[in-house]
């Protein structure tokens, strides 16, 4: 006799049933895999060298006395290593990443293949800018494009990321205050209360003092509170918006008046653009400066530590305090002002060495050009409607955060829904990896109890979102019913179960030793 699972395939009595551990360890076509180090790789080597033909005696004390302590592997070992571990990742090739607050989308291929093409992907920085040229126009497009998407006159490059962009901003605020005189005297932040964790740290590590601003019911800035904490001693306000609950801030208009009002500046974090591009222009909402994550609105990698790129467009109050380098044209080509002087000479400095992520601007640029004025419009307009409809599929099985109206670019649920199940959010999320999922963002922000921030971005199709959805269902009519087991263990069919995430963040092992008394590492 055969039933139903959740998602309305066939399944057996069998395929219910506890399964036997395997003997080796693999499970199907997922294979065990230890650490390299621990591999039998230390008596052998995968390339033969010629001995050199003069010894190291100019070294002196740098040479080498001990063995080098790695493995030798041959390439299908090694391969077969590194291959075998990317199995045990969760990727956006593989299913939904539904991160919020991050933007995980898909990388089009056809990026990546213009960010090889010779020219971008082999040039150095210290090239003469006369070998150059087509790189620099590139640049000189993407920051066109940014400025005409946000109605900004200024853009800096620089930037690596969305926290170097905040950086960015707030120094040229400070040079701002400075060159009127007023930077002893304004010597503080505003802050929502949903704000990113780098918003703060950024203004604290400028020098600024940070005050938190308040949230209303329907998270959104409180402008009552935000009216009482402006004053001369104020030197801008950090907003997110849409913010980070997932809501367009309805008076932002509002609070960009009141802010130059009072003689600050306002400071968006362009975190979630990708909500509003095509659609809103932050410059027409009285925004002085804000970054523009690459990686969330124009598709570039994310994540792995970088590269990335976090262009900061500056509004005409702050466009003269740019920091160099930037691109200009004139009628011999591209070149770059690199010194505060003649056009820079307000410019509070450098951000970095050199001029930005060059494979990160192509690639940006292809994804521009691809979807055209019409398609980053609709890039906005799918991502909202997705997350909305995940809103509202799962608004009866678990309790939205702000229930009233609609939300933006990603779903926020608190853990109302759980209560009485002994079930908690994290409980929840390592449930959906054993249901193939990465969990949504846990615990933030932290306005809303047990939060879990879905962003399904604009790539995902329907076809997509419904098999994530009537999963998500599946385990949530599951904690209600009482199948505590299901939740508390998990996950069971990772590579590796439940860990202390508190230790293992606190106290990690970074370093692999050899066990004592082998003798691996001096073969």
């Amino acid at each position: 006799m055969s039933t139903m699972n959740t998602v309305g395939r066939p399944t057996t009595p069998h395929a219910v049933q506890t399964k036997p551990a395997t003997l080796t360890g693999g499970r199907g076509l997922l294979q065990d895999e230890a650490l390299i180090f621990e591999g039998d790789g230390w008596g052998k080597t995968g390339v033969d060298l010629p001995a050199p033909a003069t010894d190291a005696a100019d070294l002196g004390d740098l040479v080498r006395r001990d063995p080098i302590g790695l493995p030798g592997l041959s390439e299908p070992e090694a391969m077969r290593h590194y291959v075998r571990l990317s199995q045990k990742n969760h990727a956006i090739d593989l299913a939904i990443y539904p991160l919020g607050s991050c933007t995980m989308k898909h990388n089009p291929r056809l990026n990546e293949k213009m960010a090889r093409i010779p020219g971008f992907s082999d040039i150095h920085p210290l090239q003469p800018q006369s070998t150059v040229q087509g790189a620099l126009q590139l640049m000189d497009t993407v920051a066109h494009w940014l400025k005409t998407l946000t109605g900004m006159p200024a853009v800096a490059m620089s930037p690596k990321a969305g926290a170097h962009g905040e950086l960015c901003g707030l120094m040229a605020i400070r040079a701002a205050h400075e060159a009127s005189g007023e930077h002893a005297q304004r010597r503080k932040v505003l802050v929502p209360t949903s704000a990113h964790g780098t918003n703060p740290a950024t203004a604290a590590f400028v020098g600024y003092s940070v005050v938190e601003v308040a949230q209303t019911e329907d998270g959104r800035v409180d402008v009552a509170d935000l009216a009482s904490k402006l004053g001369p001693d104020v030197a801008a306000i950090m907003v997110t918006n849409p913010n980070t609950c997932g809501l367009f801030e309805r008076d932002i208009l509002e609070i960009s008046r009141l802010t130059h009002e009072a003689g600050a500046y306002f400071y968006c974090d362009g975190a979630n653009f990708n909500a509003i591009v095509g659609r809103v222009r932050p410059g027409d909402l009285g925004v002085d400066a804000m970054h523009i994550n690459l990686h969330k609105t124009f598709s570039t990698p994310h994540g792995g530590g970088g590269p990335g790129a976090g262009p900061v467009v500056l509004s005409e109050a702050l466009a003269p305090f740019a920091p160099a380098p930037w691109v200009v044209a004139n009628g011999d080509g591209f070149r770059l002002i690199e010194r505060g002087e003649d056009e820079a000479a307000q410019a509070f400095g450098r951000m970095c060495a050199f001029n930005g992520q060059m494979g990160m601007f192509v690639r940006a640029l292809s994804y521009m050009m691809s979807h055209g004025s019409d398609g980053l419009r609709q890039v906005a307009e799918d991502a909202v409607l997705n997350a909305n409809y995940i809103k509202a599929r799962l608004s009866d099985v678990m309790s939205a955060a702000f229930p009233d109206g609609p939300c933006m670019h990603e779903a926020l649920f608190d853990d109302e829904w759980l209560r009485g199940t002994e079930v908690t959010t994290l409980d929840f999320a390592k449930a959906m990896i054993d249901e193939g999922f990465h969990p949504m963002t846990m615990y933030f922000p932290l306005v809303v109890h047990g939060a879990m921030l879905i962003e399904p971005t604009e790539t995902e199709s329907k076809a997509e979102l419904d098999r994530f959805i009537e999963a998500m269902r599946a385990l949530a009519t599951a904690a209600k019913a009482g199948d505590i087991d299901r939740f508390k263990g998990a996950p069971f069919h990772a590579p590796m179960k439940r860990l202390d995430e508190t230790r293992a963040a606190r106290q990690p092992v970074l370093r692999w030793t050899a066990p004592e008394g082998s003798n691996l590492a001096a073969e």
